[in-house]
């Protein structure tokens, strides 16, 4: 799904006004299930990545740098995730040699690369099926309004660059809750990329991301590329790849965890060729690709990085005192 404009335009919009009481609605049910919710604690520090917002704004690169920062402190840290897109209901342990993305999710796929990663569409089996197999820490991928299990930090990631829009809720705008509920549920709040995002005075500690590419070796300056993606904002990989020198000379736009038919991927390998350009995509992109196009088009791969991480490293830290 794309976002329709009027997310992010005036909140007295005809569209917002008139799906304001689908908006009430949502946000009754989604406020009982959170009271209603368990909120289990468990025997493991458990940390949520997640946001208010639907859509993509960086938890998947968040996650996987606070698996990275765990793992320097010495600690066996597993993701729990619910494998949007995926048909397998888990626990199920990700092995990226045996599942597809049709099986698991394409954010899954990626995140396995880095620790082991579960999938569950019931979070706290998910969780319980982790401890079982020796996790010493969860990252909960994606679980802000998930009730099932307490967790001990909470980083609520934010896109700079739409901010939370015209901060109404679903179906008038584009966020899960409102703004000040998922302030309170947040240890830290991550802001990915340029923007100017406003927050109240009472809000948790704010952080500076970016994403940047990942310096593999590969010379991308001037090499003529078609980009295509199906993420949130695709926008953000095509200014990446832009970044590193390369000429993007097309891109194509998919909506987001999007399976991309043969049928469409020979139409762009056709047009690559007809610019003379090289076919490039996200990681998470790639992670849905047919193994035999795999080798076929390029990926360009990102890492978080944090300015100001100290705060975020303390708490970490903390977790295990």
């Amino acid at each position: 799904m794309k976002p329709p404009r009027f997310w992010f335009a005036d909140t007295t919009g005809i569209y917002a006004m008139a799906l304001r009481p689908l908006s009430v609605l949502y946000q009754f049910v989604s406020n009982r299930r959170w009271t209603r919710g368990a909120h289990r604690k468990v025997s493991v520090p458990v940390i949520c990545v997640g946001n208010i917002n639907l859509g993509g704004t960086g938890k998947t690169p968040t996650s996987i740098y606070l698996s990275m920062k765990l793992n320097g402190l010495g600690r066996d840290v597993h993701f729990v995730t619910r494998g949007y897109g995926g048909k397998l209901q888990g626990p199920v342990q990700v092995d990226i040699n045996r599942h597809s993305a049709d099986d698991v999710g394409d954010e899954p796929l990626l995140l396995a690369g880095f620790a082991p990663t579960w999938v569950a569409k019931d979070r706290g089996a998910g969780v319980d099926a982790a401890i079982a197999a020796g996790a010493e820490c969860i990252i909960l991928d994606d679980g802000m309004q998930n009730p099932a299990i307490a967790k001990d930090l909470t980083i609520m990631v934010v896109d700079g660059g739409v901010g939370f829009g015209n901060e109404r809720i679903f179906p008038a705008g584009p966020l899960r809750e409102p703004v000040q509920s998922g302030l309170q549920k947040s240890d830290f709040v991550l802001v990915v990329g340029d923007g100017a995002v406003r927050f109240p005075t009472d809000a948790p500690p704010v952080l500076s991301g970016a994403l940047q590419v990942l310096q593999t070796g590969m010379d991308w300056a001037g090499m003529r590329a078609l980009a295509f993606a199906g993420i949130g904002r695709p926008e953000k990989f095509y200014n990446s790849l832009r970044s590193t020198g390369a000429d993007v000379v097309q891109t194509r736009s998919f909506g987001d965890h999007q399976k991309l038919p043969v049928a469409i991927l020979k139409r762009l390998e056709t047009e690559a060729w007809q610019l003379d350009a090289q076919l490039v995509t996200t990681e998470k992109d790639a992670a849905r690709l047919p193994s035999d196009w795999q080798q076929k088009v390029l990926t360009l791969p990102v890492r978080m990085n944090i300015a100001d991480e100290e705060p975020l490293t303390a708490a970490l830290a903390a977790l295990f005192d």
